[in-house]
This record gives C-alpha cells, sequence and structure tokens, in this order.
C-alpha cells in the first residue's frame, strides 16, 4: 500500500518554501534561528533557542507584503512575543528586527546572519549542516543533520545528534537516511511505555495521509539511545492502555487497515488486525479477510 509520494509534489512544496538557518542576537543574548516561510499565503513557522539554555520556541510566521512576523505563544496558546523584521527578503545575508514583550511592552532589537539556506536543485552540494529542531528533552535539545550530493536535487537527513543543554556537549549521534520534512523531522514520546522518554525521526510520506518514522528508544543503563524494531504506518502510541495503533489506507481511502500491537522486551507483538473496504452500494465501509 506504500507508494511514494510523485516527484511532481515534492517540486510544488520545494518550491513554495525557505528553510533558512540563522545565527545572532536578542539585544545581547546570543540566538540561533531558523525559519521556513511558504511564499504561496506568507504562512510559515520558525525555532529559536537562546544559546545559554537551548531550549527551542517554537513561533507561528505570517509575510504580509515585505512585513515578516513571528508569534510567540505560551503553553495556553495566549500570545506573549512578536518578532517584526520589515523589508524582509530571503537573499538578505542579515536580518534585522524587533523583538518585543506583549505583557510589559518591552522591545529588543534583533541581529541575525545568515548561515545558511536549504536550497535544492542538481547543482548544489552539501555535508552535514545542521538544523535546530522544535522538540526537545529536559537536559537534552536536537539537531538535525542534512546532507545532499550534487546531481541529487533534494536534501536527506543523515543523522540525529544529540546534545546537552547549556554545556552543548554531544551525548550522541545516530545516523540514518530519511526525508527532510520541514522543521518537524523529530518528535518525542514514551514509545515502549518504559517510563523513559524516546524519540523518532520522519523518515517517508506516502500516498495519501500514511507516513513512516524510525523510532529510538532510551537505554537507562548506559544513557544512549538504540534503534528500535518497532516499523509500520502512521503508528500512533497510546500511553494510557500501553498499545500502539497503525493505520493504513489507499485507493483514495477505499480500503482500510488498522492494526493493534502490545510491547515485549522491546518489540510490538501483533493483537489483532482489521481491514475494511468501501461499498458502494451501503455507502459504507465493510469488514473484509487481510491478505
Amino acid at each position: 500500500m506504500k507508494q511514494k509520494i510523485t516527484l511532481l509534489f515534492l517540486l510544488v512544496i520545494a518550491s513554495l518554501s525557505a528553510q533558512i538557518n540563522y545565527k545572532g542576537f536578542i539585544g545581547k543574548y546570543p540566538i540561533e534561528f531558523v525559519s521556513e516561510v511558504y511564499f504561496s499565503d506568507g504562512q510559515g513557522s520558525a525555532i529559536y533557542a537562546y544559546s545559554n539554555y537551548d531550549t527551542p520556541i517554537v513561533l507561528n510566521a505570517k509575510l504580509t507584503g515585505k512585513t515578516l512576523v513571528f508569534t510567540e505563544k505560551d503553553k495556553n496558546d495566549k500570545e506573549t512575543a512578536k518578532l517584526t523584521f520589515e523589508n524582509y527578503d530571503q537573499e538578505n545575508e542579515q536580518l534585522n528586527g524587533v523583538w518585543r514583550d506583549l505583557n510589559s511592552g518591552k522591545e529588543l532589537k534583533i541581529s541575525l546572519t545568515k548561515e545558511f539556506d536549504v536550497k535544492h536543485g542538481n547543482d548544489v552540494e552539501w555535508t552535514e549542516i545542521e538544523i535546530l529542531q522544535p522538540v526537545s528533552f529536559r537536559d537534552k535539545y536536537f539537531k538535525l543533520v542534512i546532507s545532499k550530493e550534487k546531481g541529487s536535487f533534494y536534501s536527506k537527513v543523515s543523522g540525529v545528534k544529540i546534545i546537552e543543554k547549556k554545556t552543548d556537549k554531544l551525548i550522541q549521534k545516530v545516523d540514518v537516511e530519511c526525508q527532510l520534512w520541514g522543521l518537524d523531522n523529530i518528535d518525542t514520546g514514551d514509545y515502549n511505555f518504559d517510563g523513559f522518554e524516546d524519540f523518532s525521526v520522519f523518515e517517508s510520506s506516502y500516498a495519501g495521509p500514511n507516513t513512516s518514522r524510525i523510532y529510538f528508544l532510551y537505554n537507562p543503563k548506559t544513557g544512549k539511545y538504540f534503534m528500535s524494531g518497532f516499523s509500520g504506518t502512521s503508528l500512533e502510541f497510546d500511553s494510557k492502555n500501553k498499545r500502539i495503533h497503525e493505520h493504513n489506507q489507499c485507493c483514495a481511502g477505499r480500503s482500510i487497515e488498522r492494526t493493534e500491537y502490545k510491547v515485549e522486551n522491546n518489540k510490538m507483538v501483533l493483537l489483532k488486525k482489521t481491514c475494511m473496504e468501501y461499498d458502494d452500494k451501503t455507502q459504507d465501509y465493510k469488514k473484509i479477510k487481510c491478505d
């Protein structure tokens, strides 16, 4: 059922956005800043982190004319700050703006310098550039490692770095080979339900809503992460009932498979599988025998 999304679709997505990495300052505080803005509607997102703390902060973006505004929200979805850049041009090497606290009205100058721009095309190449990710653990944060070979149109994710906050000490690097998927390549969760946080890397997108990820589990004895044998399409993790649910569909949603697993010794164990097919006569789904 896994059918790769078409090259044409990827070409359209690539032409609509720009992912740019900056370093600089908000006031006197050093920061790292990653933005992605879609030119079709001016919407986008960004991540930034103060270098002394390394906890990523996620922003929503809106480009109106040449004014680019990033909005910061708290955990209750209340707007807390705005970062405004006038006369924005993605080609500029310098980006200057104003950070404003919406509660106190305090303002600080923003001064950023472009480090790199993730561009697509057969004539560009690079090896292991690093992109800050929007999720983190209490004491660790992530950087995605991406590479691009000359002659290949797209960048690929070649690794993930797990780094200690505040000290920037490298804890571990894992090698992968995955699609680059905007800014949201890393996710976290307790995938084997052992009480320890794990992480996953977006692997690939397929026809319809189907996606896959690579799952890394935490070993409390070593303090490191290891690649699990977990696999499946669009996995969801139910921590309350300690179950993994897989959802796979094809043929414009006419055929659906739902599978349930438990976890034993860090392995997915099949519990049940349900297959359904859309019936034009009843205009509803009916159960069918799974292959």
